[in-house]
């Protein structure tokens, strides 16, 4: 089981240790981890790309796991699991909870405000307060930049494994129609979509947790 967490979160998350725990019990083995400039990692948060977290992720599945994984990526983690599946072929599953696919150019850019825009093209980065930190989230012009390297929904996405989506109708940041359309972009997959009435970007109360779970399970066959 190898976990990817979202954009400025870290492995000590409610859901990262929740699943470790439940691995434990289960006799699975489990892989977390903090990207560079994230929770425990050495690095500067403001020097990190989608190529950067990518290359990180990469290197420590192939290094650190053996057999069949499944991975398990929340908001910009699903976005990094869907970008391994495309060379990662030994996947035995994938569970994406609001996952933010393209989430540079399709969710952030988008969103940002007139002056935010300006000051990442001329000053190359804008700050924000987080609802989800004490740090604000800092957005960088090589951020947005080396995401268009990454795109996904040019095309249909693959991932050769089953999928399973989790997502929260009151979301945010990841709106449910982002889930519905990366459900359709995986056209040639197993994939399956749970929307949640009521949840939100979070995802982290106890019911939400059990689906997780649940998720998990019926992926590892049991």
């Amino acid at each position: 089981m190898v976990w990817l967490g979202g954009f400025k979160s870290d492995m000590d998350s409610t859901k990262a240790s929740v699943l470790d725990a439940d691995c434990e019990r289960a006799g699975r083995a489990f892989l977390r981890f903090d990207y560079s400039g994230h929770g425990l990692s050495d690095g500067d948060f403001e020097a990190g790309t989608v190529t950067r977290w990518l290359e990180e992720a990469r290197e420590l599945i192939a290094g650190e796991t053996e057999g069949p994984q499944i991975l398990v990526g929340s908001s910009m983690g699903g976005y990094l699991a869907l970008l391994v599946a495309r060379e990662f072929r030994r996947a035995r599953g994938y569970v994406l909870i609001a996952p933010a696919v393209d989430f540079t150019e399709a969710l952030l850019w988008p969103s940002l405000p007139e002056e935010a825009r300006r000051a990442i093209v001329a000053e190359g980065v804008w700050r924000r307060p987080s609802a989800y930190s004490p740090e604000p989230y800092v957005y960088t012009r090589d951020l947005i930049e080396d995401g268009r390297r990454h795109l996904l929904f040019g095309g249909e996405i693959r991932t050769y494994a089953p999928v399973r989506i989790l997502q929260g109708m009151k979301d945010p940041d990841v709106p449910y129609g982002h889930a519905l359309k990366l459900a359709e972009h995986l056209s040639s997959d197993e994939a399956t979509l749970t929307l949640i009435r009521d949840g939100d970007h979070r995802l982290s109360r106890p019911q939400d947790l059990q689906l997780m779970a649940q998720a998990v399970d019926a992926l590892c066959g049991g």
